[in-house]
This record gives C-alpha cells, structure tokens and sequence, in this order.
C-alpha cells in the first residue's frame, strides 16, 4: 500500500467515524473529506468538481424539487382521510397499499410529514402501532423505483459517472414488489408486538425546559425546598447546571448560587408557574410569549436550524415563536437549551405568537404534529396540471422517449409558468444537504479509484474469500452478500444516503475485479442502504416517527428485527436472479 492510498483510506475512515459520532452534519464531512483529498492533486480540478454537474445528480435535484408541486395537491390529505377503517388489520393494509403507491413516486420523507399528524391523532387505533408501520411500509414503497428514494438515485449517479448507462425507471420493480409483500407482512405481523399505549394529548414528560437564577435574586443561598423548586405541580429538577459543573437529581437541601440554570422535566404546560417565582427566568419567558398557546413540532430534515444553536439562530425573530422545551428521544439533553445544538427529528414546545403560521419558513424547517394546513389547496385545473405534468414526464422517461432530466426541466418550466411553484420556495426547499453529499461522495470515489484504493481493497475481499474465477458461483455470491450486509450496517449507523455513497465504490471495485456484472452488486447497494428497520436512527421518516409517537430504539428493534430480516432474505434471493453475475 503505497502513500497516496494510505492517505486516501485515512480520510475515509476518519469520515466514516464523524458520521458515526455525529460530529458535524454529513453535507460538511463528505464535503471537508472531498477538500481534504483535492488539496494533494490526486485528480485535476476540472475532474474533481465536474461531479457537481453529474447529470444523474442534477435529476436527483430537480425531482426534489419537482415534488413541491405535488406535495401541495390534495392527493395525500386524500389519503390521509381514507387510511382509518374498524379493524386495525385492514388499516394496517390500506396503509401499506397507499403509502407504499405514493413513496414510489413522491419523496417518502414528504408523505409521512404530512400523514404523521392524522396518524398521531388516530382514535380508533393506537398510533404507536400505526406509525411505526407508517414509515416502514414508506421505506418499502422507496425501493419500487428508481425515483422512490434518494438512495437509488444516489446509486444511479455513481453509476452514470462511472460511464454506466444507469438504471431504468422500473429496474427496481420486480426486487421491490417481492420487498413489498414479504416485509409488508411482516410489518403488519410485528406491529402487534408494539404495546398499545396512548400517546398523551397534552405535552408533558418528553422534554426539557430551562430555567436561570438572577444574580440579585432573594433566592441565592436559599435551598431548593425554601425557594420552593422541589415541590413544583407536574415538574421534577433533574440538573443544576453551575458553571463548569452539574448537579444530578439535586437534593432538595442543595443551595442555589447566582447564575445557576436549572434544568426540569414533566408537564411543561406548568412553565408559568415557573416563572412566577421571583427570580427565576424561564428561557422563554424572556420573548413574552410564554402566555400564548403551546404547539409540538418536529425540526424537519431540511432545517436550517440543524447544527445551530437557539441563540446562533435568532428564532423568535425568525418565527414568531419561542421555544419552551426541548425533547430527543426520551433522553437527557447534553447541554442547556440555549446552548443545545439543533438536530434533525427533535422535538420542540413552542410558544407561538400571532404570525407563527403565517411565515414563509415554516414548512421547511418544521413537522407539525397538529393538523394546521399552511396553504390553501390548489385549484383542480392547477391540479390536472401537476399530475398530468408530472405522470407525462415519467411515462417518456420509461419509454426512453425523453430523458428524465430534459423531463423534469420542461416540468418545472411549467410549474413556474402556472404560478404552482415560485422561486423562492425553491430556493428556500432546494435539496442543497442532498446535492453536497452525492458531489462530494462521487469526487471521493474518483480518487478512491484513481490512486488504487478501490482495487486493492477488491482484491483482499477477493482473497479472503478465495474466488478463483468468475464461475466460481459460490464465492461470487458471498461477495455479494458481504456488500449487502455492510451497507446495511452502515446505514443503520449512520444514515442511509451516507451508507450508499461509502459502499458503491467498493461494491463496483469488487465487480470489476471479479469480472461479473456490476447490476446485482449496485443493486446490492441499493438494497442495503434502504434496509433500515432496527434502528431509527439510518432513515428520517424512522426518526420522524419515533419522536412523534414517543417511542425509543427498543420499539423500532421489536418491529425491526423480523422486518430487516424478511427484507434482506428476499433481496438476497431475488437480486441474483433478476440481475445474473454473468448474463
């Protein structure tokens, strides 16, 4: 192994390990690692940044964005409104037909934002046995088509830069409808295995509020019991955040100093009482909105607050609204609620003013767990357009006619034509996390490939697993199976868009290698990084879901368990025979 290709695993495996600590956003740790392996001129800078540009790439984008248009039909508030029957069975039936049908063709993490509240607010059901299924059979539906998710088409970027023809639209369908039937039974058969609780109505034990001692206030060198913050209604003092230091589950005897943040949980509707304590400021008492109505929200995928702080962000001018209290997953949060650097899929208690609903940004940074519709439908004729529009632009597509991205530019010339869709709500949703991620992995892959890393990893797998030509049938299909199950992995531990992106390069190395088809291998890829079940972590409609349920990892192992394993026999079995090693 020479230096170039020490170097270059280095980088990637330091990569690998951001993403799994969560050390910063993906967008910025693909991006640094693309930089990273620019700076010693292992490639020409025209190859280095033509990926940007990769058509496959720029289709991925304007799908996204094509969306929009479709999402503000009534088609899912159509769905939303037929999903309920008597029996839970048959919900759960109509559930998996119509979300799987719609994931095909529209961003998944899109339908689930926008049944997760009607699903939430089930009464004739449990919702925590209807949402976990909510997402999965979201997931399911992704893997249908080429368009399902970003997944297949992150695979199919590769694949073009490659100099590959890439997949067709409907490659995917004959894998993903066997996916479909066999998982699908198995979400429906595990759903039951989830307990089913109510999810309580008003907003209380998930989060965390703040609040802070005054320097001046009568209540420094008091104890907790004398400033009465041991016996509050509905809320517990878990922390004391003092400086450089914490105080666990503080004993009502603790003294209170000046400047001390003091962390509670419990029924956050009760922050006003808080803050009529004399002396204590409750962190969002200070924007005077604490008397308004109190709404839950989920922070969307495509925030822009994720990564930045309350303070860095300027939310009560952004949105007319003032965080109460924060909740990730049932846990405790690592730092103070000022301090508390955003993620994706948190929950937020927000003291909402007048113009909350009335702002721009709201769609795009937050999943309202209440049914408010931010804008009114379309008009039908606007409708027919969308639909015709958008079913013209996939049938040509199919059928080769026209390419999908000439398609969608002609598509999304008309939807700006019609008024559906305006410039500053695409700017405002434009996938720019998504489009970072895919450039900078297929500028990562070139210099994996260039300086020889790709092979020499190809040709260890190769070794190890003692492939002596290219019909030796048995140690082709464990090589297969070896790229299946470490997308898997990954995309259970990190996400499921980092996960193809790490594992294609690797996948197509070991292909070529072998001298087989690179079809069953992409595919291998493709598979793996949607088979994300076990942990909610890998997939935002999974994390989306959790939070708004109140559920935690052990709910999603459960369900998962039999579902990924359902999922990964089918894929295994049917990939090779749909896509030969050597057709």
């Amino acid at each position: 192994m020479d230096l170039a290709q020490l170097y270059t695993l280095a980088v990637i495996l330091a990569m690998l390990g951001g993403l799994i600590m969560n050390v910063a956003r993906p967008a910025w740790l693909f991006s640094l690692a693309a930089l990273a392996l620019y700076f010693p001129g292992f490639v020409s800078p025209e190859r280095m940044f033509s990926h940007a540009v990769n058509p496959a790439v720029l289709t991925l984008v304007l799908l996204l964005v094509s969306s929009l248009a479709l999402e503000k039909t009534r088609v899912l508030a159509w769905i939303s409104r037929h999903l309920f029957s008597k029996s839970q069975l048959l919900t759960l039936f109509k559930m998996g037909g119509l979300v799987a049908i719609s994931s095909a063709f529209l961003n998944n993490t899109a339908v689930v934002a926008s049944l997760i509240s009607s699903v939430r607010h089930s009464r004739r059901h449990s919702p925590k046995r209807l949402l976990i299924p909510l997402s999965f059979f979201a997931i399911l539906g992704g893997t249908l088509t080429l368009i399902g998710t970003s997944t297949n088409l992150i695979v199919n970027s590769f694949l073009v830069d490659y100099g590959e023809p890439g997949f067709n639209f409907f490659d995917f369908l004959p894998v993903g409808i066997c996916i479909l039937v066999v998982a699908g039974l198995a979400v429906v058969i595990s759903s039951y295995w989830i307990p089913a609780t109510i999810i309580p109505n008003e907003i209380s034990k998930e989060y965390f509020l703040e609040a802070s001692v005054d320097k001046d206030s009568h209540i420094v060198g008091l104890s907790l019991q004398q400033a009465g913050l041991s016996s509050l209604t509905g809320l517990s003092l878990v922390e004391i955040v003092r400086e450089n230091d914490a105080v666990s589950m503080p004993d009502a005897s603790e003294k209170l100093q000046a400047g001390d943040q003091l962390i509670f949980s419990g029924d956050v509707t009760q922050a006003k009482q808080l803050a009529n304590i004399p002396g204590v400021n409750v962190f969002a008492d200070s924007s005077g909105l604490l008397d308004k109505h109190l709404k839950e929200v989920i922070i969307s995928p495509n925030s822009t607050l994720i990564g930045r702080t309350l303070k860095q962000s300027s939310f009560r001018a952004h949105f007319d609204a003032a965080v109460v209290a924060v909740g990730r997953n049932g846990m405790r949060l690592p730092a103070s609620i000022s301090d508390l650097e955003l993620r994706s899929g948190d929950k937020l208690v927000l003291a909402v003013g007048r113009g909350f609903y009335q702002r721009p940004n709201i769609e795009r940074n937050f999943i309202l767990l209440d049914k408010k519709d931010l804008q009114p439908p379309l008009a039908k004729q606007k409708e027919w357009l969308v639909f015709g529009g958008f079913i013209s632009v996939i049938g040509l597509a199919a059928t080769g006619v026209l390419s999908l991205l000439t398609g969608l530019l002609l598509y999304l010339m008309a939807m700006f034509t019609a008024k559906v869709l305006t410039p500053t709500e695409v700017r405002r949703r434009l996938p720019l996390e998504i489009w970072l991620v895919i450039s900078a992995a297929l500028a990562i892959a070139d210099v994996f490939n260039q300086v020889g890393a790709a092979q020499l990893l190809s040709s260890l797998v190769e070794s190890i697993l003692s492939v002596e030509s290219a019909n030796d049938y048995a140690g082709i299909y464990w090589a297969f199976i070896i790229c299946y199950l470490l997308t898997w992995l990954i995309t259970e531990v990190v996400t499921n868009n980092a996960a193809a992106a790490l594992m294609f390069p690797l996948a197509f190395g070991i292909a070529e290698s072998l001298g087989v088809s690179y079809m069953p291998f992409a595919m291998a890829v493709a598979y793996g990084a949607s088979a994300s079940f076990i942990s909610p972590f890998g997939y935002q409609t999974n994390l989306m879901v959790m939070n708004a349920g109140h559920m935690n990892f052990s709910d999603f192992a459960k369900v998962g368990w039999l579902v990924s394993l359902c999922f990964s026999a089918v894929a295994l079995i049917m990939i090779p025979i749909v896509f030969p090693f050597n057709p």
